[in-house]
């Protein structure tokens, strides 16, 4: 029996009810929560957070599950309680807030407002007596000091408001190679030349940039940021960052060496490092990256699915989501499920614990604390090769064997709690993960787990009238999606297209954009608000910068110009140009804050080569042709006669034409498929 219970008893975010036993009397978040404030006259308290968030948890025990604390809180304040992840809006305006009272943030997330949610004071963690402190003179200032609250509070929002926004539209620029180049001079600096990624800690993945610094490196033939990418990608793969025996990578590493992670593992993370290591494998065919994609989705099917049957009258199938994380945190402790010490290794290896103390860094560079070890690797599969005079076939079955050994003994252990809601955004770049992993290794089980997922979007997420939802807690209980919601289902069904051919997939693509043009679009500054008008929030933002995850405009920037090609819109291509001017100055200063932006300048710059393929064959000549190295290539293949304008004037054969085709004019058509690879190389 607990002892306190607060209204967040009634939700169903796990972040949420992990709060719901405190003695603070946390509501969630909605509009009467400030009616509320201004009836009682009491300042709001909102604090955000996320449920495998390690300092979250430290905050809450020292604070939020104390009853001294909860005394004052519910005395004084409207205390309100939010998940990021379902909320993102909610966050970005009050994250906004705090970074510019106090030029950091994270999470948790505190920002306290007045009753009618503007905020006046904001921070992260902190401890009790701190927090205690704060608390008395918030209340002491609201008592004594209103008035220079409330103009402290004005100014604020001005700030909320122009932070991060496109206010005037500038006209359309020329874009240019040189642009280009000094971005990646002044980003090259940073280069971490030892361990990749860049030279701070903490390291963050990071997926875009190395999408995009691939992409520019085929194009540019630049040798150095080629390498600086496999070196990334390669250490990244070896690190402590990377489970090594379950698949699968945690968020960060704390260190410069991708060491020592913050064990938790997000959902948004592994799919765009699906979608990077299977692109990259074409340009580095090595089997560490093939064991990473076929380790991860491994991973995403034991630990991270949840499958549904669907009936279609006499038809039988299946849909199935992808839960958001994993805790970092289990029987109270970071990192305790997946770090092991000596003992408990050898007793489970035996005679093996020799190869693998060596092969993993057990009490070597794997040292942690507490006599515990990460399980991380510092020789590549071929010097392991050569000291044990084995093929790499060889290889791959003894690493299969011990971490299968490893990870049963693991699945014995307390498990790290998991956030079981399934967001629409992170689902759709673990799909797009599924289609570029398919696209390279050609594994059927990949395109199912592919189709499964686009069925639960399909019909769970998406609704009649071009809406999506971000989340769908229950049948009456419903969160609208946001512009990432849209931005990467958009990007998901176009790379489901590739795959499967399936035009179906491109028009629910347009349907989507045109539904997210009509209601976020703002025409003033021609940039998408994250968010579709609404009256809960003080400020409608605009998401910009890239960073873990792209921008959501810098993702529906893409999107306007693929789809431009596929249905002949120039429009789109028109909107796409401009959004791209909008942060055209400045983001050569900050390449890795501007790397999805980057890549679709490497469309403008470089051209982007459209291949079309129509024929009844067709299939057989794509799957060739999307093997190889390039740099990003829109691909149209069609079995038989099709409507999409983009094969207008493309004539249907029984043995296929490939169609070479850059901004607007096409080579002569070839059916032999070595000939447009090598066009395609020649001209790039």
């Amino acid at each position: 029996m607990q002892e306190y219970t607060n209204e967040l008893i009634k939700e169903s975010s796990p972040y949420l009810l992990q709060h719901a036993h405190n003695p603070v009397n946390w509501v969630a978040w909605s509009e009467t929560v400030f009616e509320q404030a201004k009836a009682e006259n009491k300042l709001v308290l909102i604090s955000v957070g996320y449920s495998a968030c390690h300092w979250c948890h430290v905050m809450e025990h020292e604070c939020f599950e104390d009853e001294e604390v909860a005394t004052l809180m519910n005395k004084f304040f409207i205390n309100v309680k939010v998940d990021r992840e379902e909320r993102p809006d909610v966050d970005q305006v009050y994250m906004t807030a705090v970074q510019l009272m106090t030029q950091k943030g994270g999470w948790p997330l505190n920002c306290f407002t007045l009753p009618d949610g503007r905020p006046i004071y904001g921070g992260t963690y902190f401890p009790k007596e701190q927090w205690m402190h704060i608390l008395k003179s918030l209340y002491h200032a609201q008592q004594n000091e209103l008035e220079n609250l409330e103009e402290y509070a004005a100014n604020l929002l001005k700030g909320i408001i122009a932070s991060e926004q496109i206010v005037e539209m500038e006209e359309k620029k020329q874009f240019e190679l040189a642009h280009l180049e000094e971005l990646i001079l002044r980003w090259s600096k940073s280069f971490d030349a030892n361990h990749g990624g860049e030279t701070r800690a903490p390291k963050f993945p990071l997926p875009s940039n190395y999408e995009f610094l691939l992409d520019y490196a085929l194009h540019s033939d630049n040798e150095k940021v080629k390498n600086h990418v496999e070196l990334t990608l390669d250490k990244l793969a070896m690190g402590g960052i990377y489970d090594q025996v379950g698949g699968g990578f945690s968020r960060y590493a704390v260190d410069m060496l991708w060491k020592v992670p913050h064990f938790e593992k997000m959902l948004y993370d592994n799919g765009q490092l699906l979608s990077l290591y299977s692109t990259a494998y074409k340009t580095f065919p090595k089997p560490l990256y093939k064991r990473i994609v076929y380790q991860t989705i491994n991973w995403l099917e034991r630990e991270m699915i949840e499958e549904r049957a669907l009936e279609f009258s006499s038809i039988r199938a299946f849909e199935s989501s992808f839960f958001s994380a994993l805790d970092a945190d289990s029987e109270g402790v970071e990192g305790k499920f997946y770090v092991w010490n000596e003992s408990e290794l050898q007793t489970i290896l035996g005679d093996d614990y020799s190869w693998v103390r060596d092969f993993y860094q057990v009490q070597q560079r794997g040292f942690w604390e507490d006599g515990n070890s990460i399980l991380l690797r510092i020789k590549t599969d071929e010097e392991i090769c050569k000291e044990q005079g084995i093929s790499i076939e060889e290889l791959e079955t003894k690493i299969a064997r011990i971490n299968e050994t490893i990870l049963f003994a693991r699945s014995k252990r307390i498990r790290p709690g998991l956030d079981n809601k399934c967001i629409t955004s992170w689902n759709a770049m673990t799909l797009k993960g599924l289609c570029d992993a398919y696209q390279v290794f050609e594994e059927e089980q990949f395109l199912s787990l592919a189709l499964k997922n686009a069925n639960w979007l399909v019909k769970e997420q998406m609704q009649e009238d071009g809406s999506i939802l971000r989340i769908r807690k229950n049948e009456s209980e419903t969160i609208q999606g946001f512009l990432d919601d849209y931005a990467h289902t958009i990007d998901a069904f176009i790379s489901l297209y590739t795959i499967t051919f399936d035009e179906e997939w491109l028009h629910r693509a347009k349907k989507l954009l045109e539904h997210t043009i009509n209601h976020s679009f703002d025409a003033k500054s021609g940039m998408f608000y994250y968010a579709e008008a609404s009256k809960e929030l003080i400020a409608r933002k605009m998401e910009i910068n890239d960073n873990v995850i792209p921008a959501s405009n810098s993702v529906m920037a893409r999107n306007l110009f693929y789809l431009s090609a596929y249905f002949h819109e120039e429009n789109y291509k028109q909107i796409s140009a401009q959004m791209l001017a909008n942060v055209y100055d400045g983001m050569e200063k900050f390449g890795s804050g501007y790397s999805n932006w980057a890549l679709l300048l490497n469309h403008f710059v470089f051209g982007c080569y459209e291949v079309v393929i129509s024929g009844e064959n067709a299939k057989e000549k794509a799957r060739k042709l999307m093997k190889q190295s390039f740099p990003k290539v829109i691909f149209a293949v069609a079995v038989k006669e099709s409507s999409l304008p983009i094969f207008d004037d493309k004539s249907f054969n029984k043995n296929a034409m490939i169609y070479v085709c850059k901004d607007g004019s096409c080579l002569l058509p070839t059916e032999d498929v070595e000939e447009a690879i090598n066009v395609l190389l020649e001209r790039r």
